[in-house]
C-alpha cells in the first residue's frame, strides 16, 4: 500500500470531533437492497465481467500472435484492451464478493485502493482513445508519411506519457482523499469507491479536492475529446476531397470501429452525469455509470471484431475457424 507507507496516520481521520475511534471501513450500498434481486445482479455483472475479460485476452492474443496486427493501430488496441480489463476488474470482482457474502462491507485502505486504480485506468482508456485518433488523423491525412511518423519510438512514448500522466493524476486526487476526515456517514451510494462520492461523504472543507478534481476532468478529458474532435475533423476533410465513393468509404472504415467506441465511451459519460445532475440520486447515478464502467468495456472487442476483416481473420486463426 503504496499511499500509506508515505502517509502511515493519514487514515486516522475521526467519526466525530473528540472521538478517537479509527475509521477501517465503508459500506457500498450498490444498486438494489431488495434480497430477490441480488441472484439476478450477481449472474448479470458476472456474466458481462467474463465477456470483457475473455473478449479482450482474445484481442491482446490475436494482436500478439498475428504479425500482419503488429502496426500502430492495433498496437494502441491491445493497450486499451488491457485497459478495459484492468478498468473493470478493479469494481466488479468486488461487488460480486460482496454480493456472495452478503456483505456491503470494504476497508479504508481497500477502498483507497480502489479508487486510485480506478482513476488510473479509466484515465488511461481516455488517453488512448486520443493516441488512437492522431493514429487515424495520420494514417488518412498523411498517408505517404505514416509509417515514417507513427514509428515505434513515437508509438511507445504516446503510451508511455499517457501511463505517467494518468498515474499522477491518479495519485495526486488519491492523495487529497487521504487529507480528508469522515463523520458518521461512511455509507458509499454506488457499487465502487468513486471519487466524487468518497469527497461527498468527507465533513471537512473539501474545496480544494473539488477544485482539483474539476480541473483534472477539464485539463484532461476536455483536453482529450478536443484532440479526438480535431482529429476527425480533418479526417473529414481529407475524406470530403477523395473522388471515388469507394476511396472515401475505404478510408472511413479504417476508423469507423474506433469512431464508434469514442462515440460510446463519451456518450454514456455524459449520460451519466447529465443524468446524475437531473435527478440528483446516488443510486441512479451507479446505475448509469454502469454503462461506461463496465458496458463499454464489453463491447469494445466486439465492435472491433466485427467491423475489422485483420482482427476477424486473426481470430478465426485462433480458434481454429479456417478463413475466408
Amino acid at each position: 500500500m503504496l499511499f500509506f507507507f508515505l502517509f502511515p496516520g493519514s487514515h486516522l481521520q475521526h467519526m466525530n470531533p473528540g472521538n478517537d475511534t479509527q475509521i477501517t471501513e465503508f459500506f457500498l450500498l450498490g444498486f438494489s437492497e431488495e434480497p430477490e434481486l441480488q441472484p439476478l445482479i450477481f449472474g448479470l455483472f458476472l456474466s458481462m465481467y467474463l465477456i470483457t475479460v475473455f473478449g479482450n485476452l482474445l484481442i491482446l492474443r490475436a494482436v500478439s500472435s498475428d504479425s500482419h496486427l503488429h502496426t500502430p493501430m492495433y498496437f494502441f488496441l491491445a493497450n486499451l484492451s488491457f485497459g478495459d480489463i484492468c478498468v473493470t476488474s478493479t469494481t466488479v470482482p468486488k461487488m460480486l464478493w460482496n454480493i456472495q457474502t452478503q456483505s456491503k462491507v470494504i476497508t479504508y485502505e481497500n477502498c483507497i485502493t480502489q479508487m486510485y486504480f480506478f482513476l488510473l485506468f479509466a484515465g488511461l482508456d481516455i488517453f488512448l482513445l486520443t493516441v488512437m485518433a492522431y493514429d487515424r488523423f495520420v494514417a488518412i491525412c498523411h498517408p505517404l508519411h505514416y509509417t515514417v511518423i507513427m514509428n515505434p519510438r513515437l508509438c511507445g512514448l504516446l503510451v508511455l506519457v499517457s501511463w505517467i500522466m494518468c498515474v499522477l493524476n491518479s495519485l495526486l486526487q488519491t492523495l487529497m482523499v487521504l487529507g480528508l476526515s469522515f463523520c458518521t456517514t461512511l455509507e458509499i451510494s454506488h457499487f465502487f469507491c468513486e471519487l466524487n462520492q468518497m469527497i461527498q461523504l468527507a465533513c471537512s472543507d473539501t474545496s480544494i479536492n473539488n477544485l482539483v478534481m474539476y480541473l483534472a476532468a477539464v485539463l484532461l478529458g476536455g483536453a482529450s475529446l478536443a484532440g479526438i474532435l480535431y482529429s476527425y475533423s480533418k479526417i473529414v476533410s481529407s475524406i470530403r476531397g477523395i473522388s471515388s465513393a469507394q476511396g472515401k468509404y475505404k478510408a472511413f472504415s479504417t476508423c469507423a470501429s474506433h469512431l464508434s467506441v469514442v462515440s460510446l465511451f463519451y456518450c454514456t459519460a455524459l449520460g451519466v452525469y447529465l443524468s446524475s445532475a437531473a435527478t440528483q440520486s446516488s443510486h441512479s447515478s451507479a446505475t448509469a455509470s454502469v454503462m461506461y464502467t463496465v458496458v463499454t468495456p464489453m463491447l469494445n472487442p466486439f465492435i472491433y471484431s466485427l467491423r475489422n476483416k485483420d482482427i476477424k481473420r486473426a481470430l478465426k486463426r485462433i480458434v481454429g475457424v479456417p478463413g475466408t
